[in-house]
């Protein structure tokens, strides 16, 4: 009886042990293949985020530039707004403001330069620009 119950214990011990290593290795198999099945690499990552910084600068100071012009310091002093404060809010917009306003000013630029638009008609692109950036940021 001794000897049936010894190797009972013996069976049970050595079936757990087997049990528990193959556990074991489905779980370091679930792991590695969880690591596998990420979409994005965390290399793959760190690039999208270093172009998307680099993006983000580009329109900062193409939209920057723009109201630096000596036609935007004039539109902006005639209608006494602080340029400063204006250059200082750029920044501070969103990822959709600042693609949008610095694609405006880069294309007003170039139309003016091309003689596409007048003096006149750049200076009330430059206000709503401006006032555009303010009331994103102060509204």
């Amino acid at each position: 009886m001794r000897r049936l119950l010894g190797a009972a214990a013996l069976a049970m011990l050595l079936t757990s042990s087997c049990a528990l290593r193959a556990q074991s290795k489905t779980q370091t198999a679930i792991q590695n293949a969880d690591q596998d099945s990420h979409l994005v690499s965390p290399a793959q990552l760190d690039s999208q985020v270093q172009e998307s910084t680099a993006t983000r600068q580009k329109q900062i100071e193409v939209l920057t530039q723009f109201l630096s012009t000596p036609q935007a310091e004039k539109t902006m002093k005639d209608a006494k707004i602080d340029p400063v404060q204006v250059k200082t809010a750029i920044p501070t917009l969103s990822n959709a403001e600042l693609k949008d306003l610095s694609a405006r000013a880069d294309r007003a630029q170039h139309d003016f330069a091309a003689g596409g638009i007048s003096t006149f008609l750049l200076t009330v692109i430059i206000l709503a620009i401006v006032l555009i950036i303010l009331l994103a940021v102060y509204a």
